[in-house]
């Protein structure tokens, strides 16, 4: 089987398996990140097979829709693989990659760092910048407020700040409104970008997302 025929079974795969799916993290948000991986990989030197299939299985079975288990994704990519009988160094590495790329994987654990070691590719890290220019700009605000209403949660609330330095299992546990995210999480991702082509596209998006909060905060007020 050719790479190019890898990646069209698992196009079929993934846009079958998440038909229903939540707005900000359904198959149009693996395409966008796939489009984006693709982009970035031009200017490194990684294994565009293992970059594609990461970025088009990464969010396969995303733990926040299943009671935060964190194993279920890689063991249903995992499976998947092996079932296209694909080089087992290439499922291993792309499994970690999905184990790796999220956000809150980057956060403090309360488990000791020795018993915690990161993993760390350079095919890893383009996925991951591609993933989170998707989580930032327009489109980003937009899967922000879609997921905040999918979980039923404030717009915004002056009386509940924003927490700072969360770790990962205080971070996972939040329900704070989704203007906090913003400070929790989305403009904090410029300055965790890896590659310089992520570099330079999260910076217009982030100055993007501090206007919207600008003119948010005008009309929250009523002085817009």
């Amino acid at each position: 089987m050719t790479n190019t025929e890898i990646v069209e079974q698992t196009i079929a795969f993934v846009k079958e398996t998440l038909q229903g799916a939540e707005g900000g993290h359904d198959w149009f948000h693996i395409e966008r990140v796939f489009k984006n991986t693709i982009l970035i990989a031009k200017d490194e030197k990684v294994d565009i097979l293992v970059v594609s299939l990461g970025a088009l299985l990464h969010d396969i079975a995303d733990a926040k829709f299943h009671d935060g288990d964190e194993s279920i994704g890689p063991q249903m990519a995992r499976t998947f693989l092996h079932s296209l009988k694909i080089d087992s160094k290439v499922i291993a590495h792309v499994v970690r990659i999905i184990e790796n790329i999220s956000f809150k994987s980057s956060l403090r654990s309360e488990k000791s760092k020795a018993n915690n070691a990161a993993f760390s590719s350079m095919e890893l890290q383009v996925v991951q910048d591609a993933d989170r220019l998707d989580a930032i700009g327009a489109i980003g605000i937009a899967r922000a407020f879609n997921y905040g209403g999918f979980k039923n949660r404030e717009l915004y609330n002056p009386e509940i700040p924003y927490r700072a330095g969360m770790t990962k299992a205080a971070y996972k546990k939040s329900n704070s409104p989704t203007i906090n995210h913003f400070y929790e999480k989305l403009l904090l991702l410029k300055d965790l970008m890896n590659t310089e082509t992520g570099k330079k596209i999260a910076e217009e998006r982030h100055q993007f997302m501090l206007h919207y909060l600008k003119q948010f905060y005008s009309e929250w007020d009523g002085t817009a």
